[in-house]
C-alpha cells in the first residue's frame, strides 16, 4: 500500500519525465534552441513571461508554436506594427443591427501563449495594454473586465538590429519581464541539419501532445515546493545588491560602466526561475548552479549600462560573469 507521500513523489516523477519529453517532442521540429525552450518552460511554469532578442530567421516563431502544440495550448501571434491600437489586441465592442445591442469582439490576447513580435514597432499605448495584461492577467473592455485564460504566457521579441520607426520599451515596463533571452546563431551542424529539414517540403512538423492544462498547474505547485537554502536566499540578495552598489563587492572597474542596478523583481525572479532550474534536474532543492545558470537572463534587461560601457563593447553579461565571480556564499 502506497502512502500518501510516496504517491506524490511518484506524480512529480511523471512530471520531471514528461518535460524532458517535451524537449523531445520540440526537437522533433526545432533544431538546437534548448536554451530558448528551457526559459520558455521556466516561464510558463512560474507565471513569468519572456522577451527574446535576436536577428530574424532564428525559429523563435516556431518554437513557440510547436511548444503549444506539445502543451496541447491555444498560441496567437500578434505582428506588432506602428498602426496597431489598443483594441486590435484586447477586443473591442461591436455594435449589432439585429440585436440593437452592443457586442465584445474579444482581440488574440484571449490565448494561452502570445507571441508579441517585434514588439518595440508599436506606439506606447499599444505596449502598455499589452503589459497591464501581462501584469493583471484581464483586460478592459467597455465597462467590463475580463480575465484572461490561464495558463497566460507572452513572449515578446525585439530585433536587435533595425531600430529605424521603433518604439523602445521603457525600462520600467521592461522590467515587468521575468527574464530577457538573447538568441545566437546556430552553429554549424545545427545549420547543416536546419537546411535539410526545411528543405524538405514533405518535412512532417507535426508533434505528440505531452502535457495537459492540469500538468502546468500542478507542475506549478511542485515547483513551488523546492526547497530554497536561507544562504541561498541571502546568496539571490547579494548578487542583486552587488549591482547597486558595485564598490562594496569589489566591483570597482564594473562600478563605472552600471547606471541603475537590478530591481526587487530580480530577486523575486531569481528564485522562482532556479526554483524551476532545480526541478528540471528531478531536485526539490536549489544549488548555487541553478542560480548562477539563470542570472544572466534574470539581470539582462535589469542593470542599465552607461554610454561609457557602451564605447568600450561592454555588455550586461559581462557585468554577470564577473559578478557571480566575485559574489560568494556565506554558509
Amino acid at each position: 500500500m502506497a502512502f500518501a507521500g510516496e504517491a506524490i513523489s511518484e506524480v512529480k516523477k511523471e512530471h520531471q519525465e514528461k518535460i524532458k519529453q517535451v524537449f523531445a517532442e520540440v526537437g522533433k521540429v526545432i533544431v538546437g534552441q534548448e536554451h530558448m525552450i528551457n526559459r520558455l518552460l521556466i516561464g510558463l511554469f512560474t507565471q513569468g513571461h519572456i522577451l527574446l532578442e535576436g536577428v530574424p530567421g532564428l525559429a523563435k516563431t516556431m518554437t513557440v508554436n510547436t511548444l503549444a502544440d506539445v502543451l496541447h495550448l491555444d498560441f496567437k501571434r500578434i505582428q506588432f506594427t506602428p498602426d496597431l491600437l489598443p483594441a486590435d489586441l484586447v477586443g473591442t465592442m461591436i455594435y449589432n443591427q439585429k440585436s440593437a445591442n452592443f457586442e465584445v469582439k474579444r482581440g488574440p490576447i484571449f490565448a494561452n501563449i502570445i507571441l508579441a513580435d517585434e514588439v518595440n514597432r508599436s506606439p506606447a499605448k499599444v505596449q502598455s495594454a499589452l503589459l497591464e495584461a501581462m501584469q493583471e492577467k484581464q483586460v478592459t473592455i467597455g465597462e467590463t473586465t475580463y480575465a484572461l485564460d490561464r495558463p497566460f504566457l507572452v513572449m515578446a521579441t525585439q530585433n536587435p538590429v533595425e531600430h529605424e520607426g521603433t518604439y523602445p520599451l521603457p525600462e520600467a515596463q521592461v522590467d515587468r519581464f521575468m527574464m530577457k533571452v538573447n538568441i545566437d546563431y546556430p552553429d554549424k551542424d545545427e545549420e547543416l541539419e536546419i537546411m535539410r529539414r526545411m528543405s524538405n517540403l514533405s518535412f512532417d512538423k507535426t508533434v505528440n501532445t505531452v502535457l495537459s492544462k492540469e500538468d502546468v498547474f500542478a507542475i506549478r505547485d511542485e515547483i513551488n515546493q523546492v526547497n530554497l537554502s536561507e544562504s541561498l536566499e541571502r546568496y539571490i540578495i547579494e548578487l542583486v545588491f552587488a549591482t547597486r552598489k558595485p564598490k562594496e563587492y569589489g566591483l570597482i572597474e564594473e562600478a563605472n560602466y552600471i547606471q541603475y542596478g537590478a530591481s526587487p523583481r530580480a530577486s523575486i525572479n531569481l528564485n522562482l526561475a532556479a526554483k524551476a532550474m532545480a526541478f528540471f534536474e528531478a531536485r526539490d532543492y536549489i544549488l548555487p548552479e541553478d542560480i548562477k545558470e539563470v542570472a544572466s537572463d534574470v539581470f539582462n534587461h535589469r542593470i542599465l549600462l552607461n554610454y561609457e560601457a557602451e564605447a568600450d563593447g561592454i555588455t550586461t553579461r559581462d557585468i554577470v560573469k564577473t559578478l557571480l565571480g566575485k559574489v560568494n556564499i556565506n554558509r
